[in-house]
């Protein structure tokens, strides 16, 4: 059955063939055959495949009347063989389909039907754009076609494909957006769908995401899904990929390989000369004990930038209480020598003053948001976050935006996750808390490995530059103690900017250690009533994970979808009940 767009617009899906598991074949046409749009032209490109079997069934499947087939008479690759298919296709929109993997029966008009589908979180009454490109959720077949997990991914984030190709499969895109930016370019075989993407997300009016898993990927022993060994050369040309996507955008940068198979590192260059960063930290000035240790935090939180950080255009302006002890404010400043500026805050306490006090006080470019119950653990973090904050605008026309903010990665005293950016899902919340710090975090994405967009970061540590800070109107007074940074990354936001976390800048953070925490009412009725819509709708938090859990794990609480498959779902099974009893145990969460 098919409806509306679905039953119109036609679809061209391509799948390059050489020599599969015939039964891994036979699963991937019926799985296109039966498909619920009717528009639909299967284009089958067999690149000179040696399997007698292989051939014939591709013979047999060209008799029905909704598959091409075209023989190439000598292998030539993943990429010219996709080329041929893009030369014959004659849909709208182009689909593709490696030939061992599977297409839940309603994936193509389920795409169809988001083009033209506002974003998850748009606010009501906003214009939607046509989109350009959508990709869907995925998950793993083995070879037997047991369903061993699925990847839930975020809404388009382009900081993160930048830096992972977190989107795979399912992708469909206009034909003349393809045509456009030049189709599928040889020398990047193995990650030629990741160059793809990064230039389609260059030229694309809008990229939509749909959180449905629709396409399931076999894990072939030669298959990227099979992990990094099987494929080694891919990510070198992914990484060679992203270097050129950089260049074309104007990021001055050089891409890295990371220890993690698939994730890169963008090293931005800072601007020379350094710009100015003003490093503004509220305080009472109190002590305390870490790691068995009394110290005074605030102190001891500007002393390690000091000693440490290799970034070489500071300044610190510290906002004192009135009752802030006096040998503080001498240690400050002996510490700190000329580079410090001290604003007097009077009257109780309210953060948001206190950072509003210290903002207007302050002379640098850029404002790093401190809080003093922390300590640096990675020197080159300031340099890291400038590099990040001091990108260009991205997309067509700058439609993605330029970076508004970037926070970082914290931990507590133990070495555990303290943040990992916000989550606004049902509320603010912290992702990833209590995970061990050299952790990358849930599979399969690893949010905990990989810079990416988030909907919010902490205020304890956090930069921002200073005309965009005033621009938003700062801290909100009317949250003293709770969701300030909620708030004010909302505004960021609002104001058509992205965030990013990056795991590159690395802090300690002692929480609360020098305040009491307590949440008021009526502190929570205004960021609801404010960000109805947004508090709610993470776009970077996909809605089938657990609005419980918040570890951003990449498994949600019910099976994933099966393809003819009915299961008793009583009892967890498979890898799926092996990650699920794991976590559990791991937060006492039977």
């Amino acid at each position: 059955m098919t409806s509306g767009r679905a039953g119109t617009v036609p679809v061209s899906i391509i799948t390059p063939v050489f020599d599969p598991e015939p039964a891994h074949l036979a699963a991937c046409l019926d799985s296109v055959r039966r498909q619920t749009t009717g528009n639909l032209e299967h284009i089958l490109v067999d690149d000179g495949s040696t399997r007698a079997d292989v051939v014939d069934m591709l013979r047999a499947a060209a008799d029905e009347p909704h598959v091409r087939l075209i023989s190439r008479e000598q292998q030539g690759g993943i990429v010219a063989a996709t080329n041929d298919g893009l030369a014959a296709a004659v849909g709208e929109f182009v689909a593709f389909l490696d030939h061992d993997d599977v297409l839940h029966h309603d994936a193509v008009e389920t795409m169809l039907a988001a083009v033209d589908r506002p974003d998850r979180g748009q606010r009501p009454g906003t214009p939607v754009v046509a989109a350009d490109v959508v990709y869907s959720d995925h998950d793993f077949l083995d070879a037997d076609g047991e369903h061993l997990g699925p990847c839930l991914k975020p809404q388009w984030s382009p900081e993160r494909l930048r830096n992972q190709n977190y989107i795979t499969h399912f992708v469909m895109a206009r034909r003349s957006l393809i045509d456009e930016v030049g189709g599928i370019r040889s020398g990047f075989d193995g990650a030629q769908d990741h160059d793809l993407m990064l230039r389609l997300g260059e030229r694309a009016r809008r990229i939509a995401h749909v959180p449905e898993i629709l396409y399931h990927w076999r894990q072939a022993p030669s298959s990227v899904a099979a992990g990094g060994d099987a494929k080694p050369w891919a990510f070198d040309a992914g990484q060679r990929a992203v270097q050129e996507h950089c260049d074309r955008i104007g990021l001055d940068a050089t891409v890295e390989r990371t220890t993690h198979e698939g994730i890169y590192r963008i090293d931005r260059k800072v601007p020379d000369p350094a710009p100015l960063v003003s490093v503004l930290v509220p305080t009472r000035g109190s002590s305390g004990k870490v790691w068995g240790v009394t110290r005074n935090f605030v102190v001891e939180a500007v002393r390690s930038i000091v000693d440490h950080s290799t970034y070489p255009n500071l300044e610190f302006v510290v906002v004192v209480d009135d009752d802030t002890p006096t040998p503080v404010i001498a240690a400050l400043r002996d510490v700190c020598g000329d580079r410090l500026t001290l604003v007097e805050h009077h009257g109780v306490f309210n953060f948001s003053v206190k950072m509003n006090e210290g903002a207007a006080a302050a002379s640098g470019e850029y404002l790093l948001f401190l809080n003093d119950d922390t300590e640096l653990i990675e020197p080159t973090s300031i340099e890291t976050l400038v590099g990040i904050v001091s990108g260009p605008a991205e997309g067509l026309d700058g439609s993605a935006g330029e970076v508004g903010m970037a926070g970082a990665k914290l931990l507590f005293d133990d070495g555990t996750i303290q943040h990992g950016g916000h989550i606004y899902f049902y509320g603010p919340h912290h992702a990833c808390t209590g995970w061990s710090g050299t952790s990358p975090g849930p599979l399969p994405l690893k949010p905990l490995a990989v810079e990416r967009e988030c909907s919010g970061v902490t205020a304890a540590v956090a930069l921002v530059r200073a005309d965009v800070y005033d621009e938003i109107g700062g801290f909100p007074e009317e949250l003293p103690l709770n969701y300030n940074d909620v708030d004010f990354s909302l505004k960021i936001r609002a104001s058509g900017r992205r965030i990013v976390w990056t795991p590159h800048a690395c802090w300690y953070h002692f929480e609360s250690r020098t305040r009491v925490g307590k949440v008021i009412p009526e502190e929570t009725a205004f960021i609801h009533d404010r960000w109805a819509t947004e508090i709610d709708n993470d776009p970077y938090y996909n809605p089938r994970l657990s609005p419980q859990w918040f570890d951003w794990l990449e498994w949600p609480i019910d099976e994933p979808m099966q393809v003819g498959v009915v299961r008793d779902h009583s009892e967890p099974s498979g890898l799926f009940g092996k990650v699920r009893d794991a976590v559990a145990s791991r937060l006492g969460r039977g």
